[in-house]
């Protein structure tokens, strides 16, 4: 299935390329007392509740303070004082050295995740407010849509955007995942495949429509068109473990066991956890004559499928 919310990471990329102010890129004032004397201002002012003073010290000395604990401290003051004032580039370039300075550090990590939920709030409401009737406004409100399971209503909006925008990337897709998560009929798979053929048209480079046409295709055991989305799938995006498998799987259908050990080698290198990748290489192995590889895979796929049982037996044992 399709890997989440691509506009959320391009919106997070986009940010991540603002600069850090000038005097943090200086290495000459790095460290200097005035640079850690500065930075405890900016964190008392904040404190007290002056983030307007505050922010324009935190953002200049913050960075340069050598005491980790100092930094760290004068960093989520900047971070929350550039909330406060609805300065994103100050909040996303505090959360970006700090993420940088301090990557395990559980309050980095726990204002860096709600940092980001707000800023995320902030845009969406803005962008309702100043331009409802918009794509991009439309299409925020069918994701949103999507995600509580109203998928007829999100079904419309895409449909409505489509209108406007025939050729936008990505709502085809939408559309196609939207008809296998309703309650299916028998037209269900037909309908998908078409929204999903109908993106490639639109975006050719598409992994995700691939895969999902090659698992369709594979449900009907139509194992050559099967093969064929699955090895586009995986040309177009190499870390796309269920591609490989799912090209191993179809190739191991067809007696295709020497062409399917490669996809499958691939797969369970990307993706260990699953016993289904080693059960299906042992397969191949066994097949090809190799006796003793078909032996560690099915060991490989005892050991995977222990431990997703013992999850969830863990899962259910934990208190409610």
């Amino acid at each position: 299935m399709p890997r989440p919310s691509r506009r959320l990471l391009a919106v997070v990329l986009a940010l991540g390329v603002l600069p850090l102010p000038a005097s943090a890129q200086s290495p000459s004032k790095a460290g200097s007392p005035d640079s850690s004397s500065s930075a405890q201002k900016g964190i008392s002012l904040a404190e007290r509740g002056h983030c307007r003073e505050a922010l324009p010290i935190l953002k200049r000395f913050a960075p340069l303070a050598t005491d980790k604990q100092l930094k760290l401290k004068a960093g989520l003051a900047a971070v929350r004082c550039g909330l406060s004032l609805n300065q994103m580039d100050a909040t996303v370039n505090a959360l970006l050295w700090l993420n940088r300075d301090f990557p395990t550090d559980p309050d980095v990590l726990y204002v860096t995740t709600h940092a980001f939920s707000d800023l995320s709030t902030r845009a969406a409401l803005q962008l309702a407010g100043s331009a409802p009737l918009s794509v991009p406004a439309l299409e925020l409100n069918a994701e949103a849509l999507e995600s509580q399971g109203k998928w007829d209503d999100a079904e419309v909006i895409y449909n409505q955007i489509l209108k406007q925008q025939p050729g936008l990337t990505g709502i085809h897709f939408r559309i196609g995942r939207i008809i296998l998560s309703k309650t299916a009929t028998p037209t269900t798979p037909d309908d998908a495949r078409a929204e999903f053929q109908a993106e490639l048209k639109i975006d050719p480079n598409n992994a995700d429509a691939e895969y999902i046409l090659g698992e369709l295709s594979r449900q009907a055991q139509q194992w050559d068109d099967a093969i064929a989305h699955f090895a586009r799938a995986s040309t177009l995006d190499a870390n796309f473990a269920d591609a490989f498998l799912g090209l191993g799987f179809s190739l191991n259908s067809v007696g295709r066991y020497a062409d399917a050990i490669p996809p499958l080698e691939t797969g369970v290198k990307l993706q260990p956890a699953n016993p289904t990748g080693h059960y299906q290489l042992a397969i191949a192995y066994n097949r090809v004559g190799r006796k003793e590889d078909a032996k560690r895979e099915a060991m490989l796929q005892k050991e995977a499928a222990d431990k997703i049982e013992q999850s969830k037996q863990k899962a259910a044992d934990a208190p409610q």
